[in-house]
């Protein structure tokens, strides 16, 4: 008997339910996903809320084989009459779909009976009350720096998902999250020559986020640096991405290492497994077992055990990002990296992530540039994935004689991110803030473009 589905049933029995109800409707193999998402979030602006919201939601996601074709249908609605439509609708899509010889759901042998704790469910849940009182003290600190002329306003949020995957090769498990954050955006300055700037924090557990008024007192007095930007003349000179910044350099060589990147030919990177890619010393860690990480998880999207790996050992490039598609293209062992939504097929993607940090503080890093750039944001994307060829509009502070003097905007950086990360020497000054992290770093010889 099919098992009955409600708002209030379990996302695994919600995955388990259409995994059983697609074997019985004539798929050859199944595999489903299910959230449930609660959330709760406040908007304040100049003094007064602008929006209190709470919300909570399911959203499932079936895929089905019949041979080697397979079809990926998803709803939001548990009820029963709209799976058993969804259901049908999947087999019947997945009979007239294309073969795909590397299709199909991982091997039995290879899943994970694991279930470690990773601290991930604060089960925090605050009172709408707590969560004003955040928002409007983070807003109160950022107006309150000389200098902010106005607010963008300033929120906090609160999540709690539960993630549910189940398939007819024998694989089930769940796990539970929350996450909390307050944000603040603060505008510097009058007329044309206005400024803006914020701040945001996220964390597991709401406790080990700063203060709000800490995160906005750094809104303002980013917006505030910002003010009186000049511009520089197009050379080559050193540049110092800020430990913000410099971890969408590491973005770029994740793209770079994805299965599907290298099954197509398409990346920069297709040729250096094994090879140096950074400069000796350089590690990059990943470790989606890092208690109370905003990436960690028990298990991948296909039921694999997630592990610890190096992606980068002493500057050389060890491993491929494999789901269990591009692993079989490729004739070797999926990595455990497969990530998935409700919408489509399996993805390599990445959890926690660091750089680890050199032995030079932001200080010493830039203390003998005559004449360099030192960036708190970029702008645009314009990076070749093929070729490497890198190219983004940015902006912070110029380098003068080792010291930050006035602010810059309107530049553009560009070189190639193969003699960029050849080049790249860390700061010390690792932060653990975002699910991806670096520390500051130095890369000599990128071409700034301004006036």
């Amino acid at each position: 008997m099919s098992r009955s589905m409600t708002n209030s049933t379990s996302p695994l029995d919600l995955a388990g339910g259409m995994v059983d109800r697609a074997i019985k409707a004539g798929a050859d193999s199944a595999d489903a996903t299910a959230f449930r998402d609660t959330s709760l979030s406040v908007n304040w602006r100049m003094g007064e809320m602008e929006e209190l919201e709470r919300s909570e939601s399911n959203d499932m996601g079936l895929r089905v084989f019949v041979g080697q074709r397979q079809a990926v249908v998803s709803t939001t609605d548990p009820s029963d009459e709209t799976v058993t439509e969804l259901v049908e609708r999947a087999v019947a899509m997945a009979r007239i779909a294309p073969e795909d010889p590397f299709a199909g759901l991982a091997d039995p042998a290879l899943l994970t009976s694991e279930r470690p704790d990773l601290d991930l469910d604060a089960n925090d849940e605050p009172e709408p009350e707590a969560m004003m009182a955040s928002a409007a003290e983070a807003e109160d600190a950022a107006r309150a720096v000389q200098g902010v002329s106005n607010s963008e306003g300033a929120s906090s949020s609160w999540h709690r998902i539960t993630s549910a995957m189940a398939a007819s090769n024998g694989f089930s498990g769940s796990y539970s999250g929350t996450s909390s954050s307050i944000a603040a955006s603060a505008i510097a300055g009058e007329g044309l020559g206005m400024e803006r700037d914020g701040e945001y924090r996220i964390s597991r557990y709401r406790a080990d986020l700063p203060s709000p008024s800490e995160i906005g007192r750094e809104a303002g007095l980013r917006a505030v640096r910002k003010l009186n930007p000049q511009k520089l003349a197009t050379r080559p000179m050193p540049v110092v991405f800020d430990n913000r910044n410099a971890r969408s350099l590491v973005g770029h060589f994740i793209d770079a290492i994805s299965g599907p990147a290298i099954t197509r030919g398409t990346s920069f990177l297709k040729d250096s497994m094994g090879e140096a890619v950074f400069a000796p010393g350089i590690v990059l860690t990943e470790d989606p077992h890092k208690p109370r990480g905003l990436r960690s998880r028990p298990f991948d999207g296909e039921g694999l055990a997630a592990r610890p790996h190096r992606l980068i050992d002493d500057g050389r490039l060890t491993t491929w990002l494999l789901d269990c598609r591009s692993a079989r293209q490729l004739e070797l062992e999926p990595t455990g990296h497969a990530t998935r939504s409700t919408s489509g097929q399996p993805s390599p993607g990445p959890s926690n992530l660091w750089l680890e940090p050199g032995t030079q503080s932001p200080e010493e890093l830039m203390a003998d540039i005559e004449d360099g750039l030192y960036i708190t944001f970029l702008i645009g994307f314009g990076v070749n994935g093929v070729t490497g060829d890198y190219s983004r509009g940015a902006g912070g502070f110029r380098i003068e004689n080792g010291e930050l003097t006035h602010a810059v905007n309107e530049v553009t950086i560009a070189g190639n991110l193969k003699d960029m990360y050849a080049n790249l020497v860390p700061a010390n000054d690792l932060e653990f803030l975002f699910s991806t992290v670096t520390p500051s770093v130095r890369i000599d010889g990128l071409t700034v473009a301004g006036t």
